[in-house]
């Protein structure tokens, strides 16, 4: 267990002040950025890592998309080509699910 940067798990300001919301409770990255234990901080709120899951783009559900914050799975696709230069959506594509909640 250890304490990491809130970006590297929410890499932006608007994703970090939806977590202190409430609003987000995991992401999806391309790439496994903490440990279950880990936890971060945000004004002064202490999350932790609760649970990392190996997933692909095609096990993605309204659901996954609501815990991000956006209303759905479509709107999250949306969100991914906005962000990402030259993305495009393959289901078989790896990612991984960070879980987290408030202590």
């Amino acid at each position: 267990m250890s304490e990491i940067e809130p970006g590297e798990l929410l890499p932006s300001e608007r994703m970090r002040e939806q977590a202190l919301e409430g609003e987000i409770t995991q992401i999806h990255r391309g790439h496994q950025y903490a440990d279950p234990g880990d936890t971060f901080a945000i004004d002064g709120t202490t999350f932790e890592v609760t649970e990392i899951t190996e997933r692909t783009l095609g096990d993605l559900t309204d659901e996954d998309a609501r815990a991000e914050g956006l209303e759905d799975l479509e709107t999250y696709r949306a969100m991914l080509e906005h962000a990402h230069d030259h993305f495009e959506w393959d289901d078989e594509s790896d990612i991984v699910r960070h879980k987290f909640e408030k202590q």
